[in-house]
């Protein structure tokens, strides 16, 4: 394990103290090594536009709003390769919550949830996209060929 040491003046290690604190991190280092992985894959998912994701879009509406649930279950239909499940769950007599999983083309599955975060109605919506790597295709003991996806570290 490589070791090195920063130097912070003291308001900006008293707000990391207290981010370290507010999210439950035991040393300063977990903490460090979390804003590192996701500050890097913030950074590889800006610059790869042609690697495989997995991802988590979140998104509110109202279920109301003229043919919106129709809309949105058109738009999933329309790129079902893209999704492995939703979930979805009622806030309140109008309010709907939804989770999607996807997996993908990075570049197709932010297209997809972009056009539906656009959608007339949708509030509050949010992709949280996880770059991976695609192992070659195999099985296990004569299953179903598949292929893994490893998270990049």
């Amino acid at each position: 394990m490589d070791r090195f040491t920063i130097s912070l003046d003291e308001t900006l290690a008293a707000a990391f103290d207290a981010l370290i604190k507010e999210r439950g991190y035991t040393t300063r280092s977990e903490a460090v090594r979390d804003i590192l992985r996701t500050h890097l894959q913030y950074n590889r998912e800006r610059r790869d536009t042609n690697g495989s994701c997995v991802a988590n879009l979140s998104y509110v509406y109202n279920h109301h709003e003229r043919e919106l649930s129709e809309r949105l279950t058109r738009l999933q239909h329309a790129h079902h390769d893209l999704t492995v499940a939703t979930m979805h769950a009622h806030l309140d007599h109008d309010e709907c919550v939804e989770t999607t999983i996807l997996q993908g083309a990075a570049q197709r599955v932010r297209a997809f949830a972009e056009a539906l975060i656009a959608e007339r109605g949708v509030r509050h919506g949010q992709l949280n996209l996880i770059s991976v790597e695609l192992s070659k295709s195999h099985s296990h003991g004569g299953g179903a060929v598949h292929r893994h996806l490893k998270p990049h570290v």
